[in-house]
């Protein structure tokens, strides 16, 4: 976790939108929900809605203001996600920043070979051992959709080996409504019991909503059924500026707003206090040139983000991402761009460190790079310590102007302080030569290798590795059935 906008010792402050016009966007989005409405696809929340207090045509569901008033009142500040051993690993709030992989990517771009290639199961089973070792990588994705297994049913296979493969937070992505549930139900055995794993909840759903005014179905059983059991929901509907939405960044932002606003509303209906997430990203103007949905645009970096700020809700982020398919400048610029823009306006769990060509391949090679980089913003962002033993004022007086203080012990206490990259060539270009005139792709490379030949993550005990995989198992006798 890094951590900006502190009151003291830290110096990372940014903020896209000012409070006047978060205040306009909301307004605009209440407006929205009122006089336009949003298409719900699913009977069950509609009725909840209109039980609340709003109004249905046909799928058109429209909401008066106070009905949002009362659910943001009773929304959490912030999501807490243990570890598989029962500890808080995050505290996912204010301006905490947690960054973690991202899910489904079509391709792999191979650190052993240099080609792009479709992704197997063992590619998901070395992505989350990866990021378990990895120390600034503090949740796990899946990385990859595996061509290996089930088309259908790929995110069981997935949920299976994350569970195996790393003690960090999950966060998960199903298709369908029942992955949600068979993901849910692998947690719980892990956990010991259903209630064991909703009192320390070590996994999160990443609901991906059709748009601000299109609910779609899936999204919203999903949200129904985890703020029924009071777990942590990442509930993201997402617009394109021009194509599904007005194409300005305050129109944009503020029609996918009323969708997040109904997300809320809705949870906070079905379980007022349920924790919920909202997108930190997107908000902003489509790129009308290309028609791709590009990972790193500028013109909606933080304005997501500012509007969760406003609510004071945690943040769903994206930082660690390029659109370009080769590691070149593009992929350093934009990945470090995007990690910083996340890390100082406040997202709160940063997904999508690795991915690349818009979120159609992934690489570890790039996930171990955005490692290094994070280490370098943890201290180009970290507050500097001022007292006396930093001062070293007697220390200067003892030495003067001339004297070396190489051997000091005051150096000796201190000099490991200082932030020192593992991929980073600082050396002359002598000493890089001798050493193999690599570049940073290369040792990348070479340390995720080292990783994955030496890094053992912690095993489930074998009964419960048994009754995952036995959930997999009828989740693909079930379907074999439908054939």
């Amino acid at each position: 976790m890094i951590q900006t906008h502190g009151t003291s010792m830290t110096s990372a402050h940014y903020g896209r939108l000012g409070s006047g016009e978060c205040e306009r966007i909301h307004l605009a989005s209440l407006e929205i929900l009122q006089r336009t409405g949003v298409d719900v696809h699913d009977e069950k929340a509609r009725q909840i809605l209109v039980e609340a207090g709003a109004k249905a045509d046909g799928l058109r569901v429209r909401m008066p203001e106070y009905m949002v008033t009362r659910a943001l009142a009773t929304a959490p500040k912030s999501i807490a996600l243990y570890d598989r051993n029962g500890k808080v690993a995050m505290r996912a709030g204010k301006y905490n920043t947690y960054y973690g992989g991202g899910s489904d990517c079509l391709n792999i771009l191979d650190h052993r070979t240099g080609e792009r290639r479709r992704p197997l199961l063992t590619d998901v089973k070395e992505a989350s051992a990866l990021m378990d070792a990895l120390p600034e990588i503090d949740f796990v994705m899946s990385a990859f959709l595996p061509q290996d297994v089930d088309q259908r049913i790929y995110d069981r296979y997935q949920m299976e080996v994350m569970l195996n493969h790393t003690t960090k937070p999950i966060v998960f992505v199903t298709p369908d409504f029942e992955g949600c549930v068979t993901a849910v139900e692998m947690c719980a055995l892990v956990a010991g019991s259903a209630e064991a794993f909703q009192a320390r909840p070590f996994a999160t759903c990443y609901i991906n909503v059709t748009s601000g005014l299109i609910a779609n179905a899936e999204a919203l059983q999903k949200c129904m059924f985890l703020a029924e059991k009071g777990l942590p929901q990442l509930y993201i509907p997402l617009n394109a500026g021009g194509v599904n939405s007005p194409t300005t960044t305050a129109g944009c932002m503020a029609s996918m707003n009323a969708g997040i606003l109904l997300g809320i509303v809705l949870s906070q209906r079905v379980h007022p206090g349920a924790p919920v997430a909202v997108p930190g990203w997107n908000g902003g103007p489509y790129n009308l040139q290309t028609l791709v949905g590009n990972y790193v645009l500028a013109d909606e970096q933080g304005v997501a983000t500012s509007m969760g700020k406003y609510y004071d809700l945690p943040v769903f982020g994206l930082g660690g991402s390029t659109d370009s398919k080769v590691m070149d400048q593009q992929c350093g610029f934009e990945a470090t761009l995007s990690l910083m823009t996340a890390l100082l306006h406040g997202a709160n769990i940063v997904h999508d460190v690795g991915f690349m060509d818009a979120g159609l391949q992934g690489s570890l090679q790039l996930i171990a790079m955005c490692n290094d980089i994070l280490g370098f913003l943890r201290a180009a962002t970290a507050g500097v310590v001022v007292n006396d033993e930093t001062l070293a004022l007697d220390v200067i007086e003892e030495l003067g102007p001339t004297g070396s203080y190489m051997g000091h012990d005051h150096t000796l206490r201190h000099f490991k302080d200082a932030y020192y990259s593992g991929l980073i060539d600082k050396n002359p270009f002598s000493v890089w030569q001798q050493r193999g005139s690599t570049s940073m792709e290369q040792r990348a490379a070479k340390m995720v290798d080292d990783i994955l030949a030496k890094h053992q993550p912690q095993p489930l005990a074998e009964e419960v590795q048994e009754a995952i995989h036995a959930v997999v198992v009828r989740e693909q006798a079930r379907l074999d059935k439908l054939k």
